[in-house]
């Protein structure tokens, strides 16, 4: 079983940089005033941040970064691990971590990696980074999650283009023999994987003229298969089904009692509809649900952090929270996540 209770590592800080462009539903071609109201009334997301051609994740992740390392004070000499989390790097090779180490000021001792694992991102990242800290032969890590994951598909693809936002995230992780534990539960569904895939593009079929000859699908849905795909009907019914049965055994396993155990719930901003029903299953307390997709979208790996930042930067910079974090998608992929935080540095949401 993917299960870790990791000791000795505690979250210093979040931060969080969007592009500087903000779409509004109805702004989309393809929607007629009737179809943004529907839209934004049914899937929850009414605006999202989305980066030009010339800014990749990489660059919103290092401002979200090296604002959060300012604000801490950290010498960058001082960062052992520098993790790299997106689907939408700025190459095949070399791993952006790499470049990144090199764009930050990274000392050559810094290790490098990148993660390239979609929606449960953050969780996998915070998963590998507070491992490779908990044994205390390295102190600290700077993890750097985000994705521009809109130019990944089809602009004339109304099925997944709107509900996409762009922005990049850093957290930051240290050796701390105080923390309370970490407890993570990771599990995944490989034959589901078509569910959320771009067909073209890799080793297994490499692009080919014919990779860029769109097909209509209907209802709106334009794509070639270059582009990336949601098998909506699919992903929903694994989003509403799959995570929650493992977050109630997760909570009964370690004894933890959703009222009284736990001040906030993150669960990846997949649209409203998939949030919804969740809290539902689960019975969860509604104000203990943050949302904010209705503002960014769905933004990938960085849906918890940016969650963080934009909805709980007073409580978590104030005072101790305990929180339990689910995410779900690519590969398929889901986990949950429980951590106690002492007040940490939140910094300013970021506009690049």
């Amino acid at each position: 079983m993917a299960r870790w209770n990791i000791k000795n590592v505690a979250l210093r800080g979040v931060s969080l940089c969007v592009p500087d462009r903000v779409v509004k539903t109805e702004d989309f071609e393809f929607f007629t005033a009737e179809d943004a109201e529907v839209f934004n009334n049914t899937v929850g997301i009414k605006s999202r941040y989305l980066a030009p051609d010339d800014v990749c994740a990489s660059d919103l992740c290092q401002a979200a970064g090296e604002k959060l390392l300012n604000e801490l004070g950290w010498d960058k000499e001082s960062v052992d691990v520098l993790l790299f989390e997106s689907v939408t790097g700025d190459y095949k090779t070399p791993p952006t971590s790499c470049l990144l180490q090199d764009r930050m000021g990274f000392s050559q001792h810094c290790f490098t990696m990148d993660i390239p694992m979609g929606c449960c991102g953050c969780m996998y990242a915070m998963t590998i980074g507070a491992n490779l800290l908990s044994a205390g032969s390295v102190k600290r890590a700077l993890l750097l999650v985000g994705d521009t994951a809109v130019r990944m598909g089809s602009l004339k693809d109304k099925s997944r283009v709107p509900l996409f936002g762009d922005c990049g995230t850093a957290l930051a992780l240290e050796y701390d023999t105080a923390a309370d534990e970490i407890r993570v539960d990771f599990q995944s569904m490989g034959k589901g994987g078509t569910a959320l895939m771009t067909p073209h593009g890799g080793f297994r079929q490499p692009v080919t003229p014919e990779s860029f000859i769109y097909e209509d699908f209907g209802n709106g849905i334009k794509r070639a298969p270059v582009h990336t795909l949601i098998n909506g009907m699919d992903v929903f019914s694994f989003a509403i089904s799959r995570p929650p049965q493992t977050v109630a055994a997760f909570m009964e396993d370690y004894g933890i009692d959703k009222d009284m155990d736990i001040d906030y719930f993150l669960i990846h901003q997949a649209n409203k509809m998939i949030v919804d029903r969740v809290v539902k299953k689960l019975k969860l307390d509604a104000t203990k649900v943050p949302y904010n997709l209705e503002e960014y979208g769905n933004l990938g790996g960085a849906s918890l952090p940016s969650l963080m930042v934009s909805r709980l930067k007073e409580q978590l910079t104030t005072n101790p929270q305990t929180l339990l974090l689910s995410s779900f998608g690519l590969g398929l992929t889901w986990g949950t996540m429980f951590l106690k935080t002492k007040p940490m540095i939140i910094p300013d949401i970021i506009r690049l």
